[in-house]
């Protein structure tokens, strides 16, 4: 079983990181979803919100875990020779917008929750599982930051859907049609 990275496969490690954390993000996605567009009792929703902000902040652990982990684990395997140029790009390109997102969406949402005046209203700490508290620089709460973290938290939870599709859509294209390892080097090592 291989630890780290190589230029060949993902290391044991990576690969947990990456699979815990697609579980939880796409879990917390779909809870994101349903409680804001199904969940009409304010008491269900409030408790659904918990929920929801304290996976994203696992979430954010996890990519904070995963980046300095691939600092230390040092190297990551190439794509195939036979890649085009354009593919390449766009997979670099779809990294770092996987990445941009997995951190915005979690930072996104704790601003919108601290800056919301309605938490500092009735004295709602921001707390991931009824345990940690986290910092309220915006105390009683600004409306107009609440607003922008909103959007940012809703275009970035779209952009993040759309991404995911394409990376394992692109995963999926690897695997059967050009019946390579890609997909496999995350899989199984």
């Amino acid at each position: 079983m291989q630890i780290t990275n190589s230029t060949r496969r993902w290391g044991v490690i990576t690969r947990a990181i990456h699979w815990v954390t697609a579980g939880i993000l796409l879990w917390t996605l779909g809870l994101g979803i349903y409680m804001t567009n199904f969940v009409s009792d304010p008491l269900s929703q409030f408790a659904l919100t918990q929920t929801h902000k304290s996976w994203g902040f696992v979430v954010f652990a996890l990519a904070v875990l995963r980046v300095l982990w691939l600092a230390v684990a040092g190297k990551r395997p190439t794509l195939p020779g036979d890649t085009p140029a354009w593919q390449r790009k766009a997979a670099h390109a779809s990294h770092i917008l996987l990445y941009l997102m997995i951190f915005l969406m979690p930072l996104s949402g704790w601003v919108m929750s601290a800056a919301a005046p309605i938490q500092d209203l009735l004295n709602i700490e921001n707390k991931v599982f009824n345990v940690l508290v986290l910092p309220d620089p915006w105390v009683p709460g600004v409306a107009w930051i609440e607003t922008v973290a909103w959007w940012v938290h809703y275009i970035s939870g779209i952009t993040l859907a759309l991404v995911l599709v394409a990376h394992v859509g692109a995963a999926l294209k690897h695997h059967f049609k050009d019946r390579d390892d890609v997909l496999k080097r995350m899989t199984t090592g």
